[in-house]
């Protein structure tokens, strides 16, 4: 085992159990192709007692499954594309999308955010995957829409996925981090996390913080803040692009490709009251993910996730930006982590 894997699962699993006791948009490029898609260091070398590591991950398990209320994909999304390539299983509480030569296939909330923490275990594509990427995302919708992107990019048979993220707000986009994951997405679920709130949107993987967008309007940079959101999920063909650049297209006698969601979790998150005065309801009044912002630790890990496993950064990337960096990139943040160019 890679020796952060788990000295972060084992320190995130206690704060866990200590808090449970007390490129192109997504949302514009499925919007206007319903038929087709299209899209145009340093480590810690700390090693844990499995026994105790084990231990700490049963009881986050336990905890998680008691303290969580799950919501149900039949119920709370609709099949907005390609509906006849989504198999609901297990009385809806697990959804396999499929995307074969025929379509693809795409979820979308029922209902709208405003804030939230959006939760979802994936299981992507096994073996051949080129050509594919399957998703997960929050988006507004509209010309000058908000949206947060997991996109996982497949690869032939043996090579990694790389997870491709991007964020927009007020229409602008442009704003890629690509990392490659220190674990096989496609032998189990992992749980794949949004965390958006008035002071930044936070990524998580297993509750390892992987990107964060802090909200610096007053430095010029738009933050999505008023604009609500529909969660989606989808698996779709992008063989232009998503393998090596488009050079390794998308293999139909490995069709149909499927990949699996299940625990969608929205339990920490605003409701959009279309039908009130366009407002929005929070549980217990948003709790503490609302004032939620990174810590020490977060910013060590997230630190650390940078400097091993991400494979690109626009705001280092000079070829594409060679005059001067977006603004985010270049706004400090903070003593003590004094990164050059984060996009943070």
């Amino acid at each position: 085992m890679d020796p952060f894997v788990g000295f972060g699962h084992l320190v995130r699993s206690i704060r866990r159990i200590s808090r449970i006791g007390g490129a192109l948009s997504l949302c514009l490029v499925h919007a206007f192709a319903l038929c087709t898609d299209m899209r145009g260091g340093a480590s810690l070398r700390l090693r844990w007692p499995a026994a105790l590591v084990a231990v700490v991950a049963a009881a986050v398990t336990a905890a998680v499954a008691a303290g969580h209320g799950y919501h149900n994909f039949h119920r709370d999304f609709d099949a907005v594309w390609g509906k006849g390539n989504a198999r609901f299983r297990d009385g809806g509480r697990m959804v396999e999308l499929t995307l074969d030569e025929q379509t693809g296939a795409r979820l979308q909330s029922k209902e709208r955010f405003l804030f939230g923490r959006f939760d979802l275990e994936i299981k992507l594509v096994r073996g051949e995957s080129a050509g594919t990427i399957t998703s997960f995302y929050i988006c507004s919708g509209g010309a000058r829409h908000d949206e947060v992107d997991f996109e996982f990019l497949g690869n032939v048979s043996g090579e990694p996925y790389l997870l491709h993220t991007n964020i927009f707000s007020d229409g602008k986009g442009e704003r890629e981090q690509q990392f490659v994951l220190w674990f096989d997405p496609t032998a189990d679920f992992h749980t794949y996390s949004i965390l958006w709130n008035p002071h930044n949107i936070i990524l998580y993987i297993d509750g390892t913080p992987i990107r964060v967008f802090k909200n610096n309007e007053a430095y010029g940079v738009p933050f999505p803040t008023r604009q609500p959101v529909h969660v989606f999920a989808s698996i779709w063909n992008a063989e232009e692009w998503a393998t090596q650049g488009g050079r390794v297209k998308t293999d139909w006698s490995r069709a149909p490709f499927v990949a699996t969601y299940r625990r969608y979790n929205v339990s920490n998150a605003c409701v959009w009251d279309a039908a009130g005065a366009g407002a929005s309801r929070c549980a217990g009044g948003g709790g503490g993910w609302m004032r939620r912002r990174m810590d020490w630790w977060s910013w060590m890990t997230l630190n650390w996730v940078r400097m091993n496993y991400m494979a690109y950064d626009y705001c280092a990337d000079r070829k594409r930006f060679p005059h001067r960096f977006p603004a985010e990139c270049i706004i400090p943040i903070g003593r003590t982590l004094p990164f050059h160019s984060s996009g943070l």
